[in-house]
C-alpha cells in the first residue's frame, strides 16, 4: 500500500508561481501513475494532470495546459506540479492520488481509478 503526502501550497498573487510536491511512501513508487486533482469550494473535484509511471507521459486538463507542468523524480518518490501564471480561479484544495487505470486514447495519456488520496494542500490565489 502507498501513502501520499502533498506539500507546497500557500497564498500567491495572481500571475505568481507555486510548486506542489506529492511524496510517496510505503510501496514501489516507480510503478504508479500519479495524478493531481483540485476541489474549489462548492465545486466537484476535478482532475487536472497525470503522469505515467514508465515513459512519464503527461496529461493536462485544458484550463491548466501551458501554465502547469507535472514531473516526477523516482529517486525521491516525488511527483511535482509546477504552477505558473496562477489565476484566482486556480484557488482550491489540491490533491494527489494513484491512478490505478492508465490508457492511451489517440496517443494521449488518460488516467482514472484514482485511489490512495493524500490529505491535500490549499492553494489560494489572491491579491
Amino acid at each position: 500500500q502507498v501513502q501520499l503526502v502533498e506539500s507546497g501550497g500557500g497564498l500567491v498573487q495572481p500571475g505568481g508561481s507555486l510548486t506542489l510536491s506529492c511524496t510517496a511512501s510505503g510501496s514501489t513508487f516507480n510503478n504508479y501513475a500519479i495524478g493531481w486533482s483540485r476541489q474549489a469550494p462548492g465545486k466537484e473535484r476535478e482532475e487536472i494532470s497525470c503522469i505515467s509511471s514508465g515513459d512519464a507521459s503527461t496529461y493536462y486538463t485544458n484550463s491548466v495546459k501551458g501554465r502547469f507542468a507535472i514531473s516526477r523524480d523516482n529517486a525521491k518518490n516525488t511527483v511535482y506540479l509546477q504552477m505558473n501564471n496562477l489565476k484566482p480561479e486556480d484557488t482550491a484544495e489540491y490533491y494527489c492520488a494513484v491512478a490505478t487505470f492508465v490508457t492511451y486514447r489517440g496517443g494521449n495519456l488518460a488516467c482514472s481509478g484514482y485511489d490512495y488520496w493524500g490529505q491535500g494542500t490549499q492553494v489560494t490565489v489572491s491579491s
